[in-house]
């Protein structure tokens, strides 16, 4: 059995370190999960009362559909100002709702990243996980991966070819296809 993970990348930028670390976690992707990236992050109105009343807009019922399709879900983010990008909290408030029976409900979901600074962005990582927690994901805590110093780390290394990340890969992705498999997932 595969477990499918959707990944939502916090940042639009093409050039992103990022970006450039969730395509290393496709690619070392253990056996039995298979990721994939959600396009379309930056195609999502900012979360409204009244466009949900209205209907949800099409970018966010292919986000929702998505997520509801996924066995699991995996944040990757920069950190931007301390906290987490407006992009994803956006989308967290958009697959929240209905509250208490969003898409994410139940769902199993880790929270990874790389930034600047000396700490890889684990402020932002820490909202983003309790954002998903009120939101009523199955959020992983004790499974994270902070990259420090992003821009010269990566400035001639691909994310996938840096060792920390392959066997920070295995870590979290393994914790998700556990917890979707209702195994214990270890600390």
């Amino acid at each position: 059995m595969t477990t499918s993970v959707l990944v939502l990348v916090g940042s639009l930028r093409a050039a992103s370190t990022n970006r450039s670390l969730a395509e290393g976690l496709v690619e070392h992707a253990p056996e039995g999960a298979s990721l994939r990236v959600f396009e379309g992050l930056g195609e999502l109105p900012f979360y409204s009362d009244d466009l949900e009343a209205a209907g949800a807009p099409a970018s966010v019922q292919a986000l929702r559909a998505a997520v509801s399709e996924a066995d699991a879900l995996l944040l990757v983010t920069p950190e931007y100002n301390g906290a987490l990008p407006a992009v994803l909290a956006n989308a967290i408030d958009w697959i929240s709702r209905p509250f208490g029976n969003g898409a994410v409900k139940g769902v199993p979901s880790a929270v990874v990243g790389t930034a600047l600074g000396q700490y890889g962005g684990v402020w932002a990582q820490e909202i983003a996980r309790r954002a998903l927690g009120i939101a009523g994901a199955s959020v992983l805590d004790e499974v994270f991966l902070a990259v420090p110093g992003s821009v010269k780390r990566y400035a001639e290394l691909h994310p996938r070819e840096d060792r920390d990340v392959v066997e920070g890969a295995a870590k979290v992705i393994g914790a998700l296809v556990a917890a979707h498999e209702g195994a214990v997932v270890p600390a």
